[in-house]
């Protein structure tokens, strides 16, 4: 898996429904799938892109590995990793979204696609020396992971994670955008 962590480019300020439309449009029209792993977004990110008309067609499941042990044992984050560079890391959003990947492919069917991986500090307190706002998102599909990051998102819990829904969901339609042309 080769992991690449990339600056943000979106810079806007999308909705999140209608980027979960295009998302789904453009998965539906490839026949492939989704799955999701988050952490500090704790759902919402699964929420966003479900809220999305044709979604059960494509978006296989999730993982809310809030905790450290979850993402090791749920999803094969690498422990030596988050020993040594705890779980707010690029490299951790990389695995967790390889991770999801892995673990939404049930037997008899295909590989599901591609896998999001949300990691990050809500706040109010600092994590693993992270100021509250960081963030990372990692996209895994067929041909590896990459990441995004770190995000400064600034304000309280809730809009750190609304800016983290919207920045994965816009570097998710990114990577899709990037295949499909």
């Amino acid at each position: 898996m080769s992991t690449h962590t990339l600056p943000s480019t979106s810079g806007g300020t999308e909705n999140p429904l209608d980027l979960a439309i295009q998302i789904i449009a453009l998965l539906t029209c490839t026949n492939q799938t989704l799955a999701v792993a988050e952490s500090l977004t704790a759902g919402s990110l699964m929420a966003a892109l479900t809220s999305a008309p044709g979604a059960s067609a494509v978006f296989r499941g999730g993982v809310v590995s809030y905790t450290t042990e979850l993402k090791q044992h749920l999803l094969h984050v690498d422990g030596a990793l988050i020993a040594r560079e705890g779980a707010v890391h690029p490299d951790v959003a990389a695995q967790m979204a390889e991770g999801v990947r892995r673990r939404t492919t049930v037997a008899g069917a295909e590989t599901t696609t591609w896998g999001v991986g949300t990691t990050g500090v809500a706040g109010p307190d600092e994590q693993d020396g992270k100021p509250p706002g960081t963030v990372y998102i990692g996209v895994a599909g067929p041909e590896g992971a990459r990441s995004w990051g770190p995000f400064r998102f600034p304000g309280d819990r809730e809009m750190v994670r609304e800016a983290a829904v919207g920045e994965a969901l816009a570097r998710l339609r990114e990577v899709l955008v990037e295949r499909r042309g």
